[in-house]
This record gives structure tokens, sequence and C-alpha cells, in this order.
């Protein structure tokens, strides 16, 4: 039901729809009874959704789109040059970021809002899972969607909003949860920090000032860039983690593929929690006690977390595993991942690692900005060189201008300079399929990973390959 402060908001444009973040904040406000449209610059899935949940599409970006509209949200990737944006504010019409809009919709809910530099997908859906199961019917809005709803959002019946807070352009210190998880801070999107790390850690921090003084922050313990910070959070804190140091931490880890079980203790409760979760990895037993966290918080039943995450069915590309892909020499399993960030990309690897042993691996990876493969160009070369092939394709844009002395051949060259390996660089996606082909065998493991067009290209692969 529409909420009566923002009743005179009926016609809400959503410029670059399409957008992950974009189109859970459309797909909850359409459920809300507002009237839904917005522009991209091609049709995707996500749109097709809306377009069936009742949204207008424009597949173009034009002044006259926005003709019935009371307000304009806009996506961080589009410009203040867009016509859409400009055309607004010559009208006077309400333009506003993704991240104040989310504000004023976790406004009407209890909300819980997931930030960190890496897991905050992975957290969120967790979260989400374990409110659902407990039977409080959450609202969410997810970077990713979630399998077991085929969505990136859902509006609930309950009280309670869970959301990602995206720090990438700072746009995350809009938001006022009652709840703020901080996963983990890592160096990424450094230009919207000024290259100061001092700054990114005053984003996080105001980001988590943002609570109500009675308000909770749930904080990764294991992390250095938290415990930096911890010490300057003046707002009540439960930490999480693998060391008995935390307040809620875990024990008797065992990896098997994609399985992983371990032990819960809690130090406000006597019982431990015996925990299967359907992903691999440390960072996503991380992932999971930050849930666990919520979940406990909020008085949800042991019995209902541990279903929770018997049941967790994933997120799509976040550790998605195909098994018994064919190929010319048997099978092979095939993990798509989004990871776009060495420590992103070196979780994953050593979570293959941990649940299949000493499998040889095959990561194609495709970078993803300019800027990004710059600013952490040695930290690229040093976890690339960790797999036991590397596919390198040239660097996906982003809408970035092309940098000097910035590409996936420049990657190729260092990692062939500083180490034995001898990694393979493709000019396309279409041009890897012949390289696995002839260097992927029978039992082994390929991992794409990247934010890039390799999202949609995983799906081709399989019908692609030599059989």
């Amino acid at each position: 039901m529409m909420n009566r402060k923002m009743k005179r908001l009926r016609t809400v444009h959503f410029v670059g729809m399409g957008g992950s973040g974009m189109s859970g904040i459309a797909e909850v406000m359409i459920g809300l009874g507002y009237k839904i449209q917005g522009s991209d610059i091609r049709m995707s899935e996500q749109l097709e959704r809306l377009k069936a949940l009742g949204a207008k599409v424009f597949l173009s970006h034009l002044p006259d789109n926005i003709k019935k509209a009371d307000a304009l949200v806009v996506s961080s990737a589009i410009s203040s040059n867009n016509c859409e944006v400009v055309e607004a504010k010559k009208k006077m019409l309400p333009v506003v970021a993704r991240a104040e809009m989310l504000a004023e919709l976790m406004r009407f809910y209890y909300s819980i809002a997931v930030s960190g530099t890496h897991g905050k997908t992975t957290t969120t859906s967790l979260i989400s899972t374990l409110l659902a199961e407990g039977g409080l019917d959450p609202t969410y809005i997810i970077g990713g969607c979630l399998k077991s709803s085929n969505s990136h959002a859902k509006l609930g019946l309950g009280e309670y909003l869970v959301a990602e807070a995206d720090e990438s352009d700072a746009s995350f210190t809009h938001l006022k949860p009652m709840i703020s998880i901080l996963t983990n801070i890592d160096f990424d999107h450094m230009s919207t920090y000024e290259h100061d790390k001092n700054k990114l850690y005053s984003g996080f921090l105001s980001f988590l000032h943002n609570l109500p003084f009675y308000g909770l922050a749930i904080v990764c313990l294991d992390d250095p860039g938290v415990k930096e910070v911890m010490p300057k959070i003046s707002r009540s804190v439960i930490t999480y983690g693998t060391t008995d140091k935390a307040d809620i931490y875990a024990k008797d880890i065992h990896f098997s593929e994609s399985k992983t079980s371990f032990e819960v203790y809690r130090k406000n409760k006597n019982k431990k929690i015996s925990v299967e979760l359907n992903l691999p990895g440390i960072h996503n037993i991380q992932n999971a006690l930050a849930a666990i966290a919520v979940a406990t918080e909020l008085d949800i039943d042991d019995k209902s977390i541990i279903e929770a995450f018997k049941n967790f069915s994933g997120i799509n590309r976040r550790f998605q595993v195909t098994k018994n892909v064919t190929v010319k020499d048997g099978k092979i399993t095939l993990i798509d991942d989004y990871g776009h960030h060495p420590t992103e990309i070196l979780a994953t690897i050593n979570a293959i690692k941990s649940g299949w042993g000493s499998k040889r691996i095959t990561l194609l990876f495709q970078p993803h900005r300019y800027t990004r493969t710059r600013e952490l160009f040695s930290e690229f070369v040093e976890v690339l060189s960790q797999v036991d092939q590397l596919i390198l394709t040239e660097i996906y844009a982003a809408g970035e201008e092309k940098i000097d002395n910035i590409s996936g051949q420049s990657i190729i060259e260092d990692i062939k300079n500083k180490s034995s390996k001898r990694p393979i660089f493709v000019r396309s996606l279409q041009e890897s399929v012949d390289v696995i082909n002839r260097t992927v065998k029978n039992g082994e493991i390929l991992l794409l990973m990247g934010a890039g067009d390799i999202g949609s290209f995983v799906n081709d692969l399989p019908d692609l390959l030599d059989s």
C-alpha cells in the first residue's frame, strides 16, 4: 500500500532502470502502488520482469519520456548531462539518487542495511532468507537475483526491510537504518574518496553513525579495515568472525565442494548451532555469521536459522556451480562468479581449493573498468597468478575511457615477467572458447569471473564447447 506521506508521488521515472539496484527499488514501489516507468538503452531480464509487473519501459533516453513523471530516480551510472535529467531540472521536478529513494522507503520500515566492499549481496540474501524462514516476511532489495524468488526484490507484509548499502559513490550515507552490517573495508572505488584511505574509512563511519543512538552495528572482527575503524564507532556493536574473540564465531569448519558445515557459538547464548551452508569458503562463513547475528537480535529461533541455511538456493552469479558440463575430453565443473576485485578473486580461488582439493583450475577473467585495473594492478597480477591456467580478456570498460598502458595484455606481460606462469590473452570472450576446448580436460574446474558481459556469455558457453 502506498505510504500516505509520499502520496503526492504518483508517477516515478527511473533513469537507468535496468540496473540491479534500480530495478529492485522499482519492483518494490510497483507493489506499493506507485506508477513506475523508466528508461535504459537495452532490454534485460530485469526490465522484462518490471514490464510484466506493469512498469512502462523506454529503450532510449528522450526528454519526452518524462512528460508524465512527478519525480526522477537516477542511477549512479547516469551522467548529469542525460537529456531526461536535464529536462526534469528544466521542469523543476525532483531528481534524486537511487540511494536517496531507497532511504525514503527505509524510513517506513525497521530497516537493515548491509555495507562493505565485498559480500553485500550474499549477506543481504542470507539475512532476507533467515527473516523469511523466521516468519517475518521481510521486504528486500538485493544487488543480485535471489534464486528462491527469481528476483532482486520482494515486497513483504512484515515490518522489516533488508537492503544493500552501496559505498561506490558514497551514497550509502543517505541511509538511516536500525541495524547496519559492515562486512569488510577494502580499497575500491577510490576516486570517490579522493584516493585517501582515511576518507574511505570516514565514509563507512558516517554510514554507521547514521544509526540512531539505540541502533546496532554488526561488524566482522576478521577484517583488518573493520578493526581499524572499530574504536571510533559510537554505537552498540556486535562482532562476528572466525576468531573466538568475536561475539558470534564459527568453529569446527568443514568444506566439501560447494557445501560448508560449522558450529556457531554466541557469547550471549549457551547453546551452539550446527550449520550446513550451500556456499563454500571462509568469506561465506563470515557472511552467514552476519546473518545469524541479525537473526539472533530479532529473536528468530535456532531451528529457523538452521532450516534457512539448509534450504538456501543461492544467488545468480555468486559462486554458481554447474556440474557435469560436457567437453571433448569428458565432464568438467563450471563455476560462475561476479567477483571482479582481487580480494574477491582470491576468496573464490581459495574456496575452490578448500572444497575441491587439488583439482586443476582454469580461470577465465574479464577485468572490469580501466580505473580499477590501474589502481589495483599489482594486486591483480599477484592473485591471477594463483590458478593453474589463466585466460584473460580485454578490460570491460563499463563506460570509461581507455587509459594508456592499462590493458588485459599489460596484465599478461607482468604476470609472465614475475612468475613462471604462461597466461593466455584473448581479444574477445568468443575467442576463449577455442582455448577452453583445447586446454580444459575431464574432471577439471573452469571458473569464470567478472562483472561485464561475461555474465551473459556464461549462459551460452556450455553449448559452445566441444562435446
